[in-house]
């Protein structure tokens, strides 16, 4: 404090301290501010460039897995389109088969049977054309 006998120069020279005092404090709560908001932003950009590894690695799993799952559609779409072959050619065989059956049947039930002179029945193959029966399948039992 000033002294009593009312020196001016001695207040002065007190309140000088007293602001560089405050200036002082201030300057070094400013600058353990900045400390703290650099520390607080230095670990939110470690923090953010964990978080774009984890991503970078999450899609590249993705990635992977698309294209294991489109090799595998490729893959079914070829089995399935062999498949697709495969049934229109036994559909077409089956057809060539049942009218092949067809003519014969036809055929057979003109042929006057009194003709056909066979000592055994089991070799004479006129006789097992009436049994012959069409082959009875749909294109629909190959799709599953």
């Amino acid at each position: 404090m000033a002294s009593p006998s009312g020196n001016s120069s001695s207040g002065s020279e007190d309140l000088q301290q007293l602001m560089d005092q405050r200036k002082r404090k201030r300057m070094i709560s400013n600058r353990e501010s900045a400390r703290r908001s650099r520390m607080k932003k230095q670990t939110h950009l470690n923090e953010l460039m964990a978080q774009v590894n984890q991503l970078k690695e999450q899609k590249n799993q993705i990635v992977s897995n698309i294209n294991m799952v489109s090799q595998v559609y490729l893959n079914v779409e070829a089995e399935n389109s062999v498949l697709r072959a495969q049934m229109a050619e036994l559909s077409n065989r089956l057809q060539s088969l049942n009218e092949i059956i067809n003519c014969i049947n036809s055929a057979n039930s003109t042929i006057d049977e009194t003709e056909i002179n066979c000592e055994d029945d089991f070799l004479n193959p006129w006789n097992l054309l009436h049994v012959n029966q069409p082959i009875m399948a749909s294109a629909d039992a190959f799709m599953y």
